[in-house]
């Protein structure tokens, strides 16, 4: 037996048959989500099983643990997620692999959007279509912050075109994802300016913003941010869709990354409203659905390792308070973003 054959075997042999995992039995907030026995299955075809390192945390973890807007239950599940371990965002050590896989191997480091979640565990199987590989320079807690909030940044910017000699307005820019726009549109040549909470002005502009203003203060319509840009990207989702056509030029578009609605559908209404306006409209309102792109994610990857661009982490949780992580994203306006370690 060879030397990767006998690791292997000894990674298949370490692996337990059940876990405790951070799962809900239903929808509702952080305190139906506990430590409970979760079981570890082999990765089928296609797919690989992940020891996980770390697990970043988006508010999308907190829409399927509350099962709301009601919509979401359609896709996660009726009574209770389907899938009961929160968490999508993770760096992870290849321990298994399925039939049919042969991009990746036992003892390959990885960053994966989990489809669903299962990230707020010590094991999770992923597809294996979902990988990319971690290089050594990049650490596994910077990594695990990347897919989702990151890519919906990247996928937004794209959405409405962003490049070099851009004027761009991100709002909501100090989140997990406004943190990305800010940087990825600065990254691609354009000028950026921001709203965010006036406590989190100096971070933003740390990051590459030219001008800042205190969201409670400057709202879009204001003369202080005047019109013109070429690009507008809303991450808060409350603005009126008449302000934000007006912040952009002719040509100028807003991509919608979120939005406020009712409990049933959702920013449902919002997007079907920007739709109507955008009919004939020299400043499109376009909605952002953003989804896992692993040519995006490679991207993303080979920038943080570089330095080029800087995941802010507000703060990591250890496995045991992983909880109390879920508790302080559901509360709101974390600045960045929230990684549980691993146990």
């Amino acid at each position: 037996m060879t030397a990767h054959e006998n690791h292997r075997a000894d990674a298949a042999a370490a692996v337990p048959a059940t876990m405790n995992g951070w799962r809900q039995e239903r929808y509702g907030g952080p305190a139906v989500v506990a430590l409970a026995a979760v079981g570890v299955r082999a990765p089928r075809r296609g797919e690989v099983l992940l020891r996980l390192h770390a697990t970043g945390l988006n508010n999308g973890d907190v829409r399927v643990m509350r099962g709301e807007p009601l919509l979401v239950r359609t896709v996660f599940g009726l009574r209770r997620p389907k899938q009961p371990v929160r968490g999508m965002d993770v760096a992870a050590t290849v321990i298994a692999v399925g039939d049919g896989v042969a991009d990746f191997a036992v003892a390959d480091e990885v960053v994966c959007e989990l489809p669903g979640g299962g990230g707020l565990a010590p094991y999770a199987v992923a597809p294996a279509a979902r990988l990319v590989r971690r290089p050594d320079a990049l650490d596994p807690v910077l990594a695990a912050s990347l897919a989702v909030a990151a890519g919906t940044a990247w996928q937004a910017l794209d959405r409405v075109g962003v490049a070099a000699g851009h004027r761009v307005l991100v709002i909501g820019a100090s989140g997990g994802v406004g943190t990305f726009a800010v940087q990825l549109a600065v990254h691609r040549g354009a000028e950026v300016w921001a709203l965010c909470g006036e406590r989190n002005r100096a971070l933003v502009e740390g990051i590459g913003a030219s001008r800042t203003f205190d969201y409670r203060s400057v709202q879009p319509g204001s003369d202080a941010l005047g019109s013109g840009f070429d690009a507008v990207i809303d991450i808060a989702g409350t603005a009126p869709l008449s302000a934000l056509q007006g912040l952009v030029r002719d040509g100028g578009a807003i991509a919608l990354v979120s939005g406020e609605g009712g409990r049933v559908l959702g920013p449902i209404g919002r997007i079907l409203a920007a739709s109507v306006r955008s009919l004939g409209s020299k400043r499109p309102l376009r909605p952002v659905a953003a989804v896992a792109k692993t040519d995006v994610l490679t991207a993303l990857v080979e920038l943080a390792a570089s330095g080029a661009l800087r995941p802010v982490i507000e703060r990591t949780y250890p496995f045991a308070e992983g909880g109390a992580a879920l508790a302080r994203l559901a509360d709101g306006h974390v600045v960045g973003k929230l990684v549980v370690i691993a146990p």
